[in-house]
């Protein structure tokens, strides 16, 4: 194409001449990305890993579960003073429910087997516990067993509706009108 047969552009003139000169990333071949060498640290993680046996991983996230649970149990959530100032920040600087308020006291029910109270306190979380509950066996067995449990294949779409869900909840918890304050805890 000769110079001066194409229109003018930003930074071109009538003429064809080019007085912009190329950007300095667009000049030369592209160049592969290269992955940085790992640290010491992530180094030292993924040769723990590496060594660790199968069950090893599905063991510690069974503690964190289970150290939740005793939190639950300890801390005795149900017990508290009614004047004694609430331990989540948002309620304690806004006095509005958030979106996991009452989770613990619905956890304690749900471990005193009272699933009425529970889900009082947040119905959502009660009606997740059976779903994470199988997802996590079905997990930790294929992880440390090799069982091939059914997978419970939850698509984007009914992920991303809970979630909605679990927001329009927390927002019409916090309603003060007559039928939404029976959601306040």
């Amino acid at each position: 194409m000769p110079p001066g047969s194409w229109s003018a552009g930003p930074g071109r003139t009538a003429q064809g001449t080019d007085p912009v000169p190329p950007a300095p990333w667009s000049a030369g071949p592209p160049v592969a990305w290269q992955q940085p060498e790992p640290d010491r640290l992530t180094r030292l993680v993924v040769r723990l890993y590496d060594r660790s046996p199968r069950w090893a991983v599905p063991l510690a996230a069974l503690g964190c579960v289970g150290a939740g649970m005793a939190y639950a149990l300890m801390s005795g959530p149900t017990t508290s003073d009614p004047d004694a100032p609430p331990s989540c920040l948002l309620k304690l600087t806004t006095g509005l429910d958030c979106p996991g308020c009452g989770g613990t006291r619905a956890l304690w029910y749900l471990l005193h087997a009272d699933l009425p109270a529970a889900a009082r306190h947040h119905f959502l979380f009660v009606f997740a516990v059976p779903f994470l509950a199988y997802l996590f066996v079905a997990w930790a067995g294929k992880q440390a067993f090799g069982w091939r449990l059914p997978e419970l294949r939850l698509s984007s779409p009914v992920i991303g509706g809970f979630l909605a869900v679990w927001m329009a909840f927390s927002v019409v918890r916090n309603l003060p009108w007559a039928p939404f304050t029976a959601l306040y805890v």
